[in-house]
């Protein structure tokens, strides 16, 4: 293939195309066409965020759209399509579409095309939230002991609610009824349809960076299954676990229970509640200082009538009311033993004082003088002091010493007429 003009031929491959020799804009455009068209037909799920049937032809056109996701392609197809659908398809609806890309040459657009569309029923989608939830669960995103408990008193509350919707009346006016300071950061975003999700996310990211945020309330009103469906979607659900601000969820009714309420680390059963929730009663709250006050003085003044009572019984005691009471006894007892004592004591000296006398008598009875008082005397040699036991122990002219009761006297031995014969008279 070549190109009026040119004297080389045109590059077989995209990768061989130089700048001195590129494809013409035909040339890639049927390309394109080409590979395009060698795609198979493949089934799509998507939302249906615009539809328009053009009166007096046979074909429609609508919009598809990602849940997840800012993505969206064209569609077209045929009425009957349409028709043959097993509910009707409306904007808002959940649909699987089976395409065929086609690519348009000439405009250079690619454009699917639909022969066959199955709107996603209620029991489907239900039965997908439910799947979801199993899935979610296994990973333990809603295990109780992940979940933060709520600031007592939060200084600022984040709120993400519907544009002008009561679901903020209904969270505002209550939590100001309850505490007056309290302090509101809010977004307003879409809380339903297409555009949900990544709105309803981007507010939950900006608050959650706010640090003056202490609590992030997340509040909608009710509606059925398809207009609650953005808050069971898999990444606002992990958006909202991923929070690091405590998240409390006010979704829908009491009897709604999206999947963000299962994730959320509070789940109040309307935006009333969750105004409840977020902040104390100021009222209940003084009230409550006030009977915990009383409480307090109550069992204070209990204590101290308990003690004083305890005194009163101690003094009045006899111990404490006559205490030398006590001292007497052992007074007495003390004068008894001293007595005794004494008595003892004079005994026990007059039983000495006979004994001592009584031994004195019997030294005395035994005492050499005692003998000499009789008018014994001891004989002694006046040379050597020894006793003369026998005549036999002098001889004549040996001087002597008699020893009597009252003194000595000196005297000389003379000879005798033997042994045993009496002495001459001195």
């Amino acid at each position: 293939m070549s190109t009026p003009g040119r004297t080389e031929p045109l590059a077989a491959r995209a990768l061989e195309t130089t700048p001195a020799n590129p494809w013409p804009v035909r040339h890639l455009s049927a390309r394109i066409a080409e590979y395009v068209h060698r795609m198979p037909g493949v089934w799509v799920e998507g939302q249906v965020v615009q539809l328009n049937v053009r009166p007096g032809t046979t074909l429609a056109f609508l919009t598809l759209r990602d849940t997840d996701a800012d993505v969206s392609l064209p569609v077209s197809t045929h009425v009957r399509v349409l028709e043959a659908a097993d509910s009707p398809v409306t904007e808002g609806s959940h649909v699987v579409v089976h395409v065929t890309p086609t690519f348009w040459a000439k405009r250079g657009t690619l454009q699917m095309q639909a022969d066959a569309i199955r709107a996603v029923g209620v029991g489907e989608l239900l039965a997908r939230i439910e799947h979801l939830k199993r899935i979610l669960a296994a990973e333990g995103l809603f295990d109780a002991d992940r979940k933060r408990p709520l600031p007592f008193l939060p200084a600022v509350v984040g709120l993400v609610c519907g544009r002008r919707s009561k679901a903020e009346h209904d969270v505002v006016v209550n939590a100001r009824a309850r505490w007056p300071q309290v302090e509101f950061e809010i977004r307003e975003v879409a809380v339903q349809g297409t555009g949900a999700v990544a709105e309803v996310r981007a507010a939950l990211a900006e608050l959650d960076r706010d640090p003056r945020v202490e609590v992030i309330v997340l509040a909608r009103g009710g509606g059925s299954v398809e207009d609650l469906l953005p808050f069971s979607n898999e990444a606002l659900v992990r958006a909202v676990a991923a929070c690091r601000t405590p998240v409390v969820s006010a979704i829908g009714h009491e009897t709604d229970t999206p999947l963000v309420d299962l994730v959320a680390d509070h789940r109040a059963s309307t935006p009333t509640d969750a105004a409840k929730r977020v902040v104390p009663d100021v009222g209940e709250e003084r009230a409550a200082v006030r009977a915990a006050r009383a409480r307090i003085r109550s069992s204070v003044t209990h204590a101290l009538r308990r003690e004083q009572d305890g005194l009163d019984g101690l003094r009045s005691r006899p111990a404490l009311a006559r205490p030398h009471t006590l001292l007497d006894v052992h007074a007495e007892h003390v004068t008894r033993l001293r007595v005794a004592a004494a008595r003892a004591l004079t005994d026990d000296v007059r039983a000495g004082t006979a004994e001592v006398a009584r031994l004195a008598a019997q030294v005395r009875a035994l005492s050499p003088a005692a003998t000499l008082e009789r008018g014994y005397a001891v004989v002694q040699r006046a040379a050597d002091g020894a006793v003369v036991r026998s005549p036999a122990d002098v001889a004549p002219g040996d001087a002597l010493r008699l020893r009597v009761a009252h003194g000595e006297v000196a005297a000389t031995a003379v000879d005798g007429e033997g042994p045993g014969a009496p002495a001459p008279d001195a």
